[in-house]
């Protein structure tokens, strides 16, 4: 495994840490954190994961190979100025800052640069992430840092011009699910079940029903199908669903996202 670097040291940037060290990919101390000063978040990273903290951006960047960026969308060009004189050819830069393009990085750098757009149950090892390399990625470095994002979660290999949708469906994704558990349990809640056993309830049907489509291949409609009986509890259910345009909504909640993470590309 090519020595792995963070800049930054954010929610995100903690379970990308926590799935690499898990996983055995590397030591912990191997894995090298910058940032500019021994911040609380850097503190508590270095406290919980041990891995070896950097105040020095040159000093980092020497003893690293693959730099992944783990700070704020607006930060990122500041970062890649300050970084440009220190990089070596065969670094590698991943990104995770949403609306930042693989153009506007290499507007200042001439590395390698893939973008990767993780989502936040990746802190708890179940991520979705998307990842698309600039044409200077080989095969060998795409595989590489497709097992780091693979140790908290899963990945598909996308086009950048995909990017977007995949905001949309994924990136932002889990405030949808989030809201649609909450309701869920806030009607269990209206018909009398006690709230943190309404949670349980609502969360472990949505986890249940994701391994469902996941792993038996089948159409989302046919699993719908399958629970819903003629004349029954289910199908009254979807038709209320649908009459206040649920799934229309959440289309609309999906294309809204990835057009607001195009705009940002601008």
């Amino acid at each position: 495994m090519k020595k792995i670097g963070f800049i930054g040291a954010g929610n995100m940037a903690q379970a990308m840490i926590q799935g690499i060290i898990a996983s055995q990919l590397c030591a912990p101390e191997e894995i090298q954190v910058y940032n500019h000063r021994y911040a609380p978040t850097l503190e508590k990273v270095v406290h919980t994961y041990q891995v070896t903290p950097q105040l020095d951006l040159a000093t980092f960047l020497a003893e690293v190979e693959v730099i992944i960026l783990a700070v704020k969308p607006p930060i990122v060009p500041q970062v890649i100025e300050q970084m440009k004189d220190h990089l070596r050819p065969t670094q590698v830069i991943v990104s995770i800052a949403a609306g930042v393009t693989i153009a506007q990085i290499q507007a200042t750098i001439s590395n390698p640069v893939i973008r990767v757009m993780p989502n936040t149950p990746a802190m708890v090892g179940a991520g979705m992430s998307s990842i698309s390399p600039s044409k200077e990625v080989t095969a060998d470095v795409l595989e590489e840092v497709r097992t780091v994002v693979d140790s908290f979660g899963k990945s598909e290999v996308v086009p950048e011009s995909m990017m977007d949708a995949v905001v949309g469906v994924s990136g932002s994704a889990p405030a949808y699910v989030y809201l649609f558990i909450e309701a869920l349990a806030d009607g269990a809640v209206a018909e009398g079940m006690p709230r943190k056993q309404a949670y349980e309830f609502a969360a472990q049907t949505v986890l249940g029903s994701a391994k469902m489509v996941l792993e038996t291949g089948k159409h989302p409609g046919e699993l719908k199908d399958m629970v819903c009986s003629p004349g029954g509890t289910t199908i009254a259910a979807v038709q209320s669903l649908e009459e206040s345009q649920f799934r229309a909504a959440t289309i609309k909640a999906v294309r809204t996202a990835a057009q607001k993470n195009a705009a940002m590309s601008n």
